[in-house]
């Protein structure tokens, strides 16, 4: 029995970063062997077990054989011959093909670690094309490596291509879709994930209202960058730089879906466009089985985002619908993340990267005041349920014209 240190542990030493997580391959090994060593059996498609102490995952050399479309559509096969080398030439990328042995010594039989100097994101052979999921898990590394000046080779991006073309990517599941979106989301350069995914014709198959943005006009006066697809991924950037926080990432990145179907005999104007974007953001969240909390903040996102904008052009007691919209009254966390992807998108056109968004904290100084008035500020005992809450609701709406009036001419 030999056990190897493989993938993602062994690229990141190289590159001197800290290893994510470890996994291990066991050559030599069948599944009673393991658990005479105490392994526990976990998995359903192919023998992975987990340290008795460290919880691990240690899966036998395997080699895997394509029987039908998808990502479900293989054969694996697992037995003591099957060698090191086998097990790596089934591999996505070259650099997550290099093993180490329990001396450290290191076994590259594809080059990866040539790739990782060159910083080259190369497919380890033409089986490649079999799993579609790879298409996804390469613009996940470009998203992961971009800010480490790493490319993906022209001629991996021939055979996602390909892929594409032959209808590979039609096949992936939702879940499974959503999986790889949300580890990019929290990746350095999630941007870098959806230009990828362009680059190769998936994001057309996999996010056909991210791409119908490209191409898409603006008004020049609000957008310099003019395309609404550059727009967007700006937004994105921007997003990056204002939290970690994904949810926050992926509200800032579908804040404009509906401007990709404004009729083109109305561009650049796009009126309405936010209703619109609030419907397509709940197809696609139900077509990929997003998490209700990721749906719910980028529809309030992409419905009062332009109101934010205007802040102070709007009358006091639209404030407070905006507020009481958004439910910043209950849920102050969520007005926050809300008014972080506002200033993504805000800040994401082109020349005003570095603009101030005084906007945030008008309405934070707004929120404040209203939590303040509370139903202690009158008496209670002779209304009924719904006249306190329009007593509630006045006396705030009095309270916040007053002081945002003393806040103007301050």
């Amino acid at each position: 029995m030999q056990i190897y240190l493989v993938g993602g542990a062994v690229r990141d030493h190289l590159l001197g970063l800290p290893a994510r997580e470890c996994d291990y391959v066991v050559v030599g090994a069948t599944p009673q062997a393991m658990q005479d060593k105490g392994f526990r059996a976990v998995g359903k498609d192919f023998p992975v077990f987990l340290h008795p102490e460290s919880g691990e995952e240690y899966a036998l050399a395997r080699t895997e054989r394509k029987t039908g479309p998808g990502y479900h559509g293989f054969e694996f096969h697992t037995a003591p011959e099957v060698s090191l080398e086998e097990d790596l030439a089934r591999r996505d990328l070259t650099i997550n093909a290099i093993a180490r042995d329990e001396n450290g010594e290191l076994v590259d039989p594809h080059g990866g670690q040539n790739d990782l100097a060159a910083k080259v994101l190369r497919h380890v052979s033409p089986a490649f094309v079999e799993d579609p999921v790879r298409v996804l898990r390469v613009a996940r590394f470009a998203a992961r490596f971009a800010p480490l000046g790493f490319k993906v080779a022209e001629e991996t991006l021939t055979l996602m291509q390909t892929m594409v073309r032959n209808g590979e990517v039609d096949a992936l599941v939702p879940e499974r879709c959503w999986q790889e979106t949300q580890k990019a989301l929290v990746e350095p350069a999630p941007a870098e994930f959806y230009r990828v995914l362009r680059r190769c014709n998936a994001l057309a198959v996999i996010f056909p209202e991210i791409e119908r943005l490209f191409g898409v006009p603006q008004p020049e006066n609000h957008h310099p960058e003019i395309d609404t697809g550059v727009h967007t991924l700006m937004v994105l950037e921007q997003a990056v730089r204002l939290s970690a926080d994904p949810m926050v990432r992926f509200a800032a990145l579908v804040h404009d879906l509906g401007k990709g179907i404004t009729p083109q005999d109305k561009w650049p104007s796009h009126h309405g466009h936010e209703e619109k974007s609030v419907q397509l953001i709940g197809k696609l969240a139900e077509r990929l089985s997003v998490p209700r909390a990721y749906r719910e903040l980028a529809e309030i996102v992409a419905r009062y985002h332009g109101k934010v904008h205007r802040v102070f052009e709007l009358r006091t007691d639209t404030i407070l619908k905006l507020l009481e919209g958004t439910d910043a009254l209950r849920r102050s966390d969520r007005f926050e993340q809300f008014l972080l992807a506002c200033e993504a998108d805000s800040r994401g056109r082109k020349g005003l990267e570095e603009q101030p968004f005084p906007q945030a904290d008008h309405l934070r100084h707004a929120l404040e005041i209203c939590n303040e008035i509370t139903t202690a500020a009158f008496d209670t005992d002779t209304l009924a349920g719904e006249e306190i809450g329009h007593q509630l609701r006045q006396l705030r709406l009095d309270t916040l014209q007053m002081e945002l009036k003393k806040q103007s001419i301050s």
